[in-house]
Parts: C-alpha cells; sequence; structure tokens
C-alpha cells in the first residue's frame, strides 16, 4: 500500500486521536447546563420555574469522570498493545474503540448507559492520548519533535473548539436531538483517523526493535531520506537505533517493574509528574465546568444557553495560543516554557480567588440550579472573572499544554518507552477522573478557596521543574538516554550536571539534520561506536 512520508502529514493524521480527547470535553460541558439534558437525566425534579435540575453535583461528577476513569485504564493497557502490535496499529484499535462508545452515548436513556458510554470512549482516549505521542517522537527529527507531538495538544483545541460549536448549534434544537446529535457526530474523526493511518508508516524504532531492519531503514529513507537510502542523516540514525536496540537486548529485560528500579525511578518521576501537574494546574476547571463558573458571574438565562457563546471564547483562546507553541516551542526548550506557564496561571489562580472572596455573596435560593454554583458576583468584579479565566486559558495552552504531551516520551528508552509513556499518561487519567469527580463538590463546599487549592499546586510544579526536570529540547532520543544513564557511551559529559544548567542544543541539531556533520562531531561519533562495540564484545 503506499505510504505519505511527509512528517507534517504523519502528524496531522496522528493527531485526530487527540482530537478524540477534545471532543469529549466540550460534547461534555457545553451540554450539562442545558435544558434537553437536565431533564433527560434529572434526578433533582424541578426548581420554582419549573426547569429541570438535572443530575445531583456528586452524580454529575461522576458522569464527567467516567471518561477519564476510561482513560486511566485505555492508557495503562496501551503500553501492551503498542508493544506487541505496533504504534499505529494500537492507535487505529483506540479509534474502533472510540466509534462503539459513542454509539452507547448517543443512544444513552439513563445515566448508567451514559457512564457505560463514556468509559468506553474513555478506554479509547487513553490508548491514543498515550501513544500517538510515542508514535510520532519516534518518527520526527530532533529539532521538530516537540512541535509536532504538541500537535496532540492543538488536536485537542480544535476537537474543542469544534464540538463545542457544533453543540452550541444543536441546543437551539428541541428536545434530546440537541445533545444526541452531537454525541452521534464525534464518530466521524475516530472513522478518519483509522482510514488516514492505512496510508502512513511504522515507527522505524519499533520495527527494528522486532528485527525489522530493512522495513526500518525504508521508513527513515521515506520520512528522513526524501528516497535517498545513501543520506548521511538515515544512515547515522540507522546505525545510532541499532546501537540502542543491541545494547537494550544485552542488559536489560522489559517490564513495567523495570520503571522503578533506582536506574530508572528518576525519570519515571519525572514523566508521572509532568502529566500529573498538568492536570493539577486547575485547566479542568476552566474547560468541563466553565459553564459553571459563568453562571455565577452572571451570563446565564433560565435556558442554560447564553452562557455557551461566552464560554466558547476561551476555546478559541486554546486553539489560538497554542500556536506560539508549535512554531517556537523547540526553540524555547522545555524547561522556560514550562516554569513560565506554572507562573502566570498560579497569578490569574490567585486574582480569581481574590475577587471570589472578596466580591461574591452566597447565591438566592432557587438562583442556580446546582449547588456547585455556589458563589454569585457581579459588576465590574465579575468582568475581571471572565478575563482572567481567560488569561490562565491563554497561559495554559502554550506552556503546559503541548510541553506535557511532548517531554515524557523524550525521557525513556526504546525498551521501555511505550510503557514508559502509557504509565505516565494513566497518571494524567488518574488525576483528570479525581478532579473531574472532584470540582462540583468543591465549588459547593469551599468555594473561592478552590482556586487557591489550585494556585497553590502552581506553585508547587514551579518548584519542581526548576529543580528537578532536565532539558531535553533539540537532542537525538539516544543522547537524551546518555543524560539518565552513565553507563552509556558518551554519557561522561552530563554526568553531576544539575537539571537547570542542562541547555537546549538547537543548533547543533538543525546543522547534524542537515547533513553538515563537524569534524569534531564525527569523531565523537565514531568513538561512541567504537566504545558501544568494545563493550558488546
Amino acid at each position: 500500500m503506499y505510504k505519505i512520508g511527509n512528517i507534517y502529514f504523519i502528524a496531522a493524521i496522528a493527531v485526530i486521536g487527540g482530537g478524540l480527547f477534545g471532543f469529549d470535553i466540550s460534547s461534555m460541558s457545553a451540554i450539562i447546563s442545558t435544558q434537553p439534558y437536565l431533564c433527560q437525566f434529572n434526578q433533582r425534579g424541578f426548581n420554582d420555574k419549573g426547569l429541570c435540575l438535572g443530575p445531583t453535583d456528586d452524580v454529575q461528577g461522576g458522569i464527567t469522570a467516567a471518561m477519564p476513569g476510561g482513560s486511566w485504564l485505555g492508557a495503562l493497557i496501551s503500553g501492551f498493545l503498542s508493544d506487541r502490535f505496533g504504534r499505529k496499529t494500537s492507535i487505529q484499535m483506540g479509534s474502533v474503540v472510540w466509534v462503539i462508545g459513542s454509539i452507547i452515548v448517543c443512544a444513552a436513556v439513563n445515566i448508567p448507559m451514559l457512564a457505560v458510554g463514556r468509559i468506553v470512549n474513555g478506554f479509547s482516549v487513553g490508548i491514543c492520548s498515550a501513544q500517538v505521542p510515542v508514535y510520532i517522537s519516534e518518527l520526527a527529527p530532533p529539532s521538530k519533535r516537540g512541535r509536532l507531538v504538541g500537535f496532540q495538544q492543538w488536536a485537542i483545541t480544535w476537537g474543542i473548539l469544534i464540538m463545542f460549536f457544533i453543540c452550541y448549534g444543536c441546543s437551539y434544537i428541541d428536545g434530546t436531538a440537541s445533545f444526541r446529535l452531537p454525541w452521534g457526530l464525534q464518530m466521524i474523526p475516530a472513522i478518519l483517523l483509522f482510514i488516514g493511518l492505512c496510508f502512513l508508516p511504522e515507527s522505524p524504532r519499533w520495527l527494528a526493535k522486532k528485527d525489522r531492519w530493512e522495513e526500518s531503514k525504508a521508513v527513515l529513507t521515506l520520512v528522513h531520506g526524501q528516497g535517498d537510502a545513501n543520506s548521511p542523516w538515515v544512515n547515522q540514525e540507522m546505525e545510532e537505533i541499532r546501537e540502542v536496540v543491541e545494547f537494550e537486548r544485552a542488559n536489560a529485560d522489559v517490564s513495567y517493574f523495570e520503571l522503578f528500579t533506582p536506574k530508572m525511578i528518576n525519570r519515571t518521576t519525572i514523566g508521572i509528574f509532568t502529566q500529573i501537574w498538568s492536570q493539577l494546574t486547575g485547566m479542568n476547571v476552566m474547560m468541563y465546568y466553565i459553564t459553571y463558573v459563568f453562571t455565577m458571574a452572571g451570563l446565564a438565562d433560565d435556558t442554560g444557553n447564553a452562557v455557551l457563546l461566552p464560554s466558547g471564547i476561551q476555546f478559541v483562546i486554546n486553539v489560538v495560543m497554542t500556536v506560539p507553541a508549535l512554531l517556537w516551542m523547540d526553540r524555547w526548550g522545555r524547561r522556560p516554557t514550562l516554569l513560565i506557564g506554572a507562573f502566570f496561571m498560579c497569578l490569574w489562580l490567585c486574582v480569581n480567588a481574590g475577587l471570589f472572596a472578596v466580591y461574591s455573596r452566597a447565591p438566592y435560593p432557587g438562583e442556580f440550579p446546582s449547588t456547585a454554583e455556589s458563589m454569585a458576583i457581579s459588576g465590574a468584579p465579575a468582568k475581571a472573572i471572565i478575563a482572567s479565566t481567560y488569561l490562565f486559558v491563554a497561559s495554559f495552552a502554550p506552556t503546559w499544554g503541548p510541553v506535557s504531551w511532548a517531554y515524557p516520551p523524550e525521557l525513556y528508552p526504546l525498551r521501555l518507552r511505550g510503557k514508559a509513556v502509557a504509565l505516565c499518561t494513566s497518571a494524567n487519567w488518574a488525576f483528570n477522573f479525581a478532579l473531574a469527580y472532584f470540582v462540583p463538590p468543591a465549588f459547593a463546599n469551599i468555594t473561592w478557596r478552590t482556586y487557591v487549592l489550585f494556585a497553590t499546586f502552581c506553585a508547587a510544579m514551579f518548584i519542581h521543574v526548576y529543580f528537578m526536570f532536565p532539558e531535553t529540547a533539540n537532542k537525538p532520543l539516544e543522547e537524551v538516554e546518555m543524560m539518565f544513564d552513565d553507563t552509556r557511551p558518551g554519557a561522561i559529559k552530563y554526568i553531576g550536571t544539575p537539571a537547570w544548567k542542562t541547555r537546549n542544543t538547537r543548533h547543533l541539531t538543525i546543522k547534524n539534520e542537515r547533513n553538515e556533520v563537524s569534524s569534531e562531531e564525527k569523531i565523537g561519533y565514531e568513538e561512541r561506536k567504537e566504545t558501544t562495540s568494545t563493550n558488546s564484545a
């Protein structure tokens, strides 16, 4: 079958798997305040205006959390699927599961059926969100790796935006079709993903691990060599992959337990916390439950539709502000991007906490349909709440959003990358599940202090990144391995270097990719090759 070798096209197709997560976010956040949804899954009866009150706060939290709960399990299993069947095939499996889950959700007539469908959808998202970054990182050249893996986050933002406005348009349809139609349409991207992947190559590193060397070189030639099998860049990368595969076979067996050995625990902790911190930023407050926040700021009407358009503005901001990261994340580096994002998110969360603490009042009886909408604020402070919410999203979008997907796949050796990234992504979904369930009761019980909690997490992640997260931007994956493993050839120059002194190597990487390798670099490469051969002997 004809295979496409353009790396940007490959990434564009693969990250549709990220778009599935985006579709799920807004298919819930845009619907939970509308009357057709509240009436279909009504548990609390009616208010004095005769409007449905919908599920209880705990049940709504459970419905929302069902998707990340399924994603946690899917992410864990994805490591085995990826190592056994390949990166590309595991993503295709995820797309099939998504279609099944969407059918169940679309047909849901009660809360248990809706929750089961969202668990199945989540299982799909867990597989795709874990393995798409692995697939792209193993195909991309180092100087473009962050940008291309970052496309996953951009696809998520586009999925959120597209589905949100589909839901907004459908909100004017009478009856249950207003939410069943969007839930049915979300099958389309999964079908496109499955078909598109048929025309993409498999990961060359996975092929090499399976001793399919000719296919591996053919993929490198297609993607990096522009059809020239004798390209210096292709030959150099092929040799480095061969060295890594042979070294790993001679030194270790593959299992999840190895991730927790003294040799691996440092990078395992870094990778897991990259995903955990991305959830503890509080972005879920702004995504899943943004209609709650804007309702408390006085933007809602009795139907729940009036709050949708201003909520949609933040999704537009999310899409637009992710673009700078795609263009310049590899130039900026991973560390500065994460540090700046944590600082500004902490700032805007503190602003929101202060405004709600000083200017809000308790809502009147029956003023809001949900007890999670526990504060009412109006006038200039309400406008400031909306503005700082938008600024928070603008701070997350170019920083922790894309980098949290790009960074973990860069940390691990080939033999463990599939399982390691699956473990990291499962941590993301575990905390996503907890926060999706936690936020409505948190707003109901601790009100504005919810923002203080997330601001504290942002301050903690700033400190953690500064002292523990090394710079990996623009380094070949095999070179990143040397930063953590002092037994690897060439690792001596990294020994004893603290994380805050590691640097971006963009200029050297671009020079190598242009096949302009200096004599000094050639000598270093030959020395590493000779050392590896000696150690193997």
